[in-house]
């Protein structure tokens, strides 16, 4: 673990921004909202912000339970610097779910596997279910005891990516619920875990429902009209849920694009590598074994042809199956009797 004492000795003095990517979720939130406090306890004031959107209702009651103010890059856009100094949360340069702002991209904190290399002056990139996790330690780092809103907001969102504790799993995870369970508030906690669900999502679960086809334990599902990312990570676990899906891939074509979401419950396939593949010369995709995620953008969707569909079908199926060529299990050597 990086010492995060460096990272505040980095920053101090300059103009610091805590970017999250595009679409920031709760764990992106709580992990910016929860550095953002660790960094002030260390007299470097931070604004967070982001590109995109925040369209999804966990992330919405968030904001509003913690009072947490994120500022749209359009918003800050003016008044940015290339002095400035920018702190990537959640996100890695160059990964295509996080725009390049105006500033020094000096730090980055993420939990996400790495597929483009970038050089940094603060580094902490680790495989953990959560980016929570790994700002909670830094709590435990410098022997401070986050308030409760803060360990309220990290433990929320050390759940949600974890799909509570079922999803990615370490046992840095696991120690840092420990840490931050006796205090957050439980209530509030619970309350936020609730009705997450709104009316019109149904109608995507319809359109995913509707629109299903199984090739070899791989269910594939689209959405013609447009979701949020949140939702449309939702639908490919919906989708994994299945008993006969083992590696789930859902797509949702929108103003942008097409973005993606893929689930892997098969050993022999890591659903980051497999997006990362699959869109190889049509967009950017990447994320960790059992889930991913990825987008072709707009100027891009020609690419697929008259039939978008069965074109993204057969990127995933030909992919697929190099990763299990590729991770088939040696037969066993027979010697003669």
């Amino acid at each position: 673990m990086s010492d995060v004492r460096q990272l505040a000795a980095l920053c101090r003095g300059k103009h610091v921004y805590i970017q999250t990517h595009n679409f920031p979720d709760p764990d992106a939130i709580a992990s910016a909202f929860g550095l953002q406090r660790l960094l002030a306890a260390c007299q470097v004031p931070s604004a967070l912000c982001y590109d995109g959107k925040i369209d999804k209702l966990s992330a919405c009651k968030m904001l509003d339970t913690f009072h947490i103010q994120m500022f749209p890059y359009r918003q800050l856009r003016p008044d940015m610097r290339e002095t400035d100094y920018v702190i990537c949360v959640d996100a890695q340069k160059q990964s295509g779910n996080i725009t390049d702002f105006v500033g020094d991209e000096v730090a980055c904190i993420d939990h996400h596997p790495t597929f483009v290399p970038m050089e940094y002056r603060y580094r902490d990139i680790r495989p953990t279910g959560a980016c929570a996790t790994l700002i909670a330690q830094y709590y435990q780092q410098l022997g401070l005891t986050p308030d409760t809103d803060t360990a309220t907001a990290l433990l929320y969102g050390l759940k949600m990516d974890t799909l509570q504790f079922t999803r990615g799993v370490t046992q840095e995870d696991i120690s840092a619920f420990a840490f931050l369970f006796p205090l957050c508030d439980q209530e509030t906690l619970a309350r936020l875990e609730r009705n997450n669900m709104e009316f019109n999502d149904l109608k995507a679960y319809g359109a995913a429902i509707e629109s299903i086809v199984l090739y070899d334990k791989t269910g594939f599902s689209s959405v013609s009209f447009p979701c949020p990312d949140a939702l449309v990570a939702i639908l490919s676990d919906f989708i994994l849920a299945l008993q006969e899906v083992e590696v789930a891939v859902v797509f949702s074509f929108r103003e942008d694009g097409i973005k993606f979401s893929v689930r892997s419950e098969d050993p022999r396939i890591h659903a980051g590598n497999l997006v990362h593949s699959a869109l190889q010369g049509l967009g950017d995709g990447g994320g960790h074994a059992e889930m991913a995620g990825g987008l072709i953008r707009l100027e891009a969707v020609p690419k697929l042809g008259r039939y978008p569909n069965d074109a993204i079908r057969d990127a995933f199926l030909a992919a697929l199956s190099i990763q299990r060529r590729a991770n088939r299990a040696p037969e066993a050597s027979q010697e003669d009797p």
